[in-house]
């Protein structure tokens, strides 16, 4: 286990072979990476159970506090919803940052957010195991009408990821990929094969 910053500083210096973290395939990405593609790229809106408030759209977020991760898809997802509520007059929403999810989640019980917006994975598995929280929202991570794709990151041409998508593979053939995905809850997600290197989220300027 480490954090998502020191995930890609142990890949660059060969510390770790291969990092599993729910990190979307993306072209800007590619230019240092090699990816194994192993699940669809799914994000939630994790509130406090009971909330009747919903996210079907980004209009929903104005005037709400949401927490989210530096550096993520999400943040910029949430960041670009956010820019264009302000410019439809609509009240701004207060993206807040904490060091830990375990802050994170603390936050989220005692009320000083409205949501935690992170990885769908994530959140199904605290929704299921804290019976505190519950999901309202869930999107693509890659923005409205793009589905990205979550992939293993090896660095580029370390000559392991091909290693990895065949191992993959073999999971998905003899069915024990599907049983874990079922068991988390996460069967939506799934993909019919693992590729290396396929097309990724589009740069931004």
């Amino acid at each position: 286990m480490t954090s998502w910053e020191n995930l890609f500083v142990g890949l660059d210096s060969a510390k770790y072979d291969v990092g599993f973290s729910n990190i979307t395939v993306t072209e800007a990405r590619k230019e240092k990476y090699d990816f194994a593609t192993y699940r669809q790229d799914n994000i939630s809106f994790e509130a406090k159970k009971g909330t009747g408030w919903r996210v079907r759209t980004g209009k929903d977020i104005a005037g709400r506090t949401i927490a989210v991760a530096s550096g993520t898809n999400q943040e910029k997802i949430l960041a670009d919803w956010n820019t264009a509520n302000i410019k439809a007059g609509l009240p701004e929403a207060t993206i807040k940052y904490y060091q830990s999810q375990s802050d994170t989640y603390l936050a989220l019980a005692s009320g000083r957010i409205d949501a935690y917006l992170g990885p769908n994975p994530s959140a199904a598995y605290h929704v299921a195991t804290g019976h505190q929280s519950q999901i309202v929202g869930t999107f693509s991570g890659a923005g409205a009408g793009l589905q990205g794709l979550i992939a293993a990151t090896t660095k580029k041409d370390s000559g392991v990821v091909k290693a990895v998508a065949v191992a993959l593979n073999s999971a998905i053939a003899d069915g024990s990929y599907a049983k874990v995905l079922q068991r988390w809850n996460l069967t939506s997600e799934a993909v019919t094969k693992s590729q290396v290197n396929p097309p990724g989220l589009p740069k931004t300027n």
